[in-house]
């Protein structure tokens, strides 16, 4: 195999970066339905302060005649090119934590290279765990939850959140390769396969990159500012709602799909992550009293504070 380290260039900021942060990532490109993936990585990137710490080499990944860049033209010139990017970027959450992200294109070629080039960048960063997600059309309703099938190396998170758990064969997204590299070497990983609702596999589902942000705070604990995703979800639900209402059919199917939704759900055992073991929620204090012991921590830690 070629040099992993081939296939990227370090910035200064990689020289400053503690050990143990969380790698979130999300590549587009595959089978992005409701457009979760390019959402959820555009608004932490829009939402959050970043700065990169290494750039993959897109010549030697992308297959440019499969996915073409946009050129601008402007009457009678080329004013504008915008070259598809794949980076690693440091970012820090809403109350500070840092966390590594990798966004953009899902390389085309050298898989096993790439492979072995992000776990060299786990090793090399000291990464505590890596969290994927990814969102594939199913039948299922917009007015209920979406659901999530949950792999890799959190058992907890597999019984507490994923709610299909087939034994099938599927096309491979090059992170699920680097989920199963990452197990084979014993390092800590978990995959999150958003199941998005059939008929809006092509639109940009709010809803679908909300879901992309609080699966990845289940499993890294990171805080991400949503409230800007939650108000165009209501404006998008809203729409769609009326849509249904004007459409007979549309809203057969809709009654249909909730109807199984709801007799799959009633056989489930599955427990909100947010329940307690009586499946009550916790009380506004209770909320108010972690997040106060949660902050202490933070602040110990910046300030190099004995825990």
């Amino acid at each position: 195999m070629r040099d992993p380290g081939d296939l990227y260039e370090l910035t200064d900021a990689a020289a400053g970066i503690p050990e143990g942060l969380h790698l979130v990532a999300g590549l587009t490109g595959f089978a992005d339905a409701g457009g979760a993936v390019s959402q959820f990585t555009e608004y932490l990137l829009g939402a959050l302060p970043n700065t990169v710490v290494a750039r993959f080499d897109a010549d030697v990944l992308l297959d440019y005649r499969a996915r073409r860049p946009i050129i601008y033209f402007d009457q009678d010139h080329l004013s504008d090119y915008q070259p598809p990017t794949l980076s690693l970027y440091l970012a820090r959450d809403e109350v500070g934590q840092q966390f590594l992200l990798l966004a953009g294109y899902e390389p085309d070629f050298r898989w096993e290279q790439f492979t072995a080039a992000i776990l060299q960048l786990v090793e090399r960063f000291t990464i505590s765990s890596t969290t994927w997600v990814h969102a594939i059309p199913m039948p299922v309703p917009h007015t209920r939850p979406i659901g999530v099938t949950v792999s890799g190396s959190r058992s907890d998170l597999v019984e507490s959140m994923s709610v299909w758990r087939p034994h099938t064969q599927v096309p491979a997204n090059v992170l699920h390769l680097v989920e199963y590299r990452l197990l084979e070497s014993d390092a800590s990983a978990v995959g999150f396969v958003l199941l998005i609702p059939h008929y809006l596999a092509d639109t940009e589902f709010p809803f679908a990159a909300l879901s992309a942000l609080e699966s990845t705070s289940a499993a890294t604990g990171l805080i991400f500012p949503t409230d800007h995703l939650r108000e165009k979800n209501r404006e998008f639900i809203e729409r769609i709602d009326e849509q249904v209402a004007d459409n007979p059919e549309l809203a057969k199917l809709v009654g249909t799909l909730e109807q199984r939704y709801d007799s799959y759900m009633e056989g489930s055992t599955l427990r909100s992550p947010l329940t307690d073991e009586d499946g009550e929620l916790p009380t506004a204090d209770e909320i108010a009293a972690e997040l106060e012991k949660f902050l202490a921590i933070r602040r110990n830690k910046d300030d190099g504070s004995p825990l």
